[in-house]
């Protein structure tokens, strides 16, 4: 219970009544607050005994953040918050064997993010922050344009710099919080409620999360499709040893097949994000923002307030919709009909054809 209270004389304690917080005041030395006491209010001798329990979380503002006042960011006086989101507490008898999973569901039974537990003995707490599960961020295999001395990180792939990312904070509503402990399956529902400092009405919040939704779907689509290019280019990139090891004479012609190949699908990736961008500096600066970033600069835009979004954010999401739907088609044609062409000119040659999707690079 001592947790970061330091050792001194306790004057003041009282619960702050809306929040069911533990609020005391030390001596000369300042306040110190244990947030949610709801779980220390329900572990009774039946918790106790059973090996795992998941204790109703208390109801979870939507809070949004409200730009302040400039002010110190080192001031040694100040305090520091626990973080934003639902505070899911459970209990476990000992550590558990295997992984502790929490599931957040939606009305609709749907699972809209999945968490990975504390596996400690006794009680857990794990924050959610009230957003989705984001897309996984893709990775480049290739370097930028006009930049061969650019260092790749240790396992040969890079950031995708300018591409940006989506969570979307989910609307207010009812939610069911799933613990899975070695089997064990546990539930208990969570309510999330508006901001009551904001205006936004919870409808415009839900015509504002739709939005965003198909915003977060189409990012996640051209994330993979810029992997699947990716893929391809660093591909044929391995190529070029071999091919100009090749004696066998008409490695030219390989050559200038995979070359060729390699062009279309740099300037389909060129629609995705700009090729030159290194994440460095300020090449995001210097350089336009391609689809990539415009998906996720719109989505920032949207999600900056509670309102429903504007007559101009639906028309540029209608946009920036038909510009995801080109590329995969321009992609698949790429993939249908111009890549089967160079593999079969690797394999009359005895060399391995190129697989898009995968991490593996031709080789003889």
């Amino acid at each position: 219970m001592q947790s970061n209270l330091p050792p001194a004389p306790v004057y003041g304690l009282v619960i702050q009544e809306h929040f069911n917080d533990l609020v005391i005041a030390t001596y000369g030395r300042g306040f110190w607050i244990l947030d949610d006491l709801s779980a220390l209010q329900a572990l009774t001798p039946e918790v106790l005994a059973s090996n795992a329990h998941l204790f109703a979380p208390r109801p979870v503002y939507r809070f949004q953040d409200v730009a302040g006042n400039v002010s110190v960011q080192d001031d040694p006086t100040a305090g520091s918050n626990p973080p934003d989101g639902a505070a899911i507490n459970y209990w476990m008898k000992a550590a558990p064997r295997d992984t502790v999973r929490i599931a957040i569901r939606d009305a609709t039974g749907k699972t809209i993010r999945t968490l990975t537990g504390t596996r400690n003995a006794g009680l857990n707490r794990v924050y959610w922050d009230l957003r989705n599960d984001s897309p996984h961020a893709p990775r480049l295999r290739t370097k930028p344009m006009f930049d061969a001395e650019f260092q790749m990180d240790s396992d040969g792939t890079r950031p995708a710099p300018g591409f940006g990312s989506i969570a979307v904070l989910m609307p207010p509503g009812r939610y069911t919080v799933q613990l899975t402990v070695d089997g064990q399956s546990l539930q208990q529902p969570l309510e999330v409620r508006k901001d009551p400092n904001t205006i936004g009405t919870v409808a415009d919040i839900r015509a504002q999360t739709d939005l965003l939704l198909a915003l977060q779907q189409d990012h996640a689509a051209t994330g993979e499709m810029l992997t699947t290019i990716e893929s391809v280019r660093a591909q044929v990139q391995a190529l070029g040893p071999q091919l100009a090891s090749d004696a066998t004479g008409g490695a030219g012609a390989v050559r200038a097949a995979s070359d060729s190949l390699e062009g279309q699908f740099m300037a389909l990736e060129q629609k995705i994000i700009d090729l030159r961008l290194t994440g460095r500096g300020q090449d995001e600066v210097r350089y336009p923002v391609r689809v990539g970033g415009q998906l996720s600069y719109v989505a920032g835009g949207i999600a900056a307030s509670d309102f429903a979004p504007t007559t101009q954010q639906r028309e540029v999401q209608t946009i920036l919709a038909r510009q995801v739907k080109e590329n995969r088609a321009e992609l698949d044609r790429l993939i249908n009909q111009e890549l089967p062409k160079l593999n079969a000119m690797l394999r009359s040659r005895g060399l391995r054809p190129i697989e898009p999707g995968t991490r593996g690079v031709a080789a003889l």
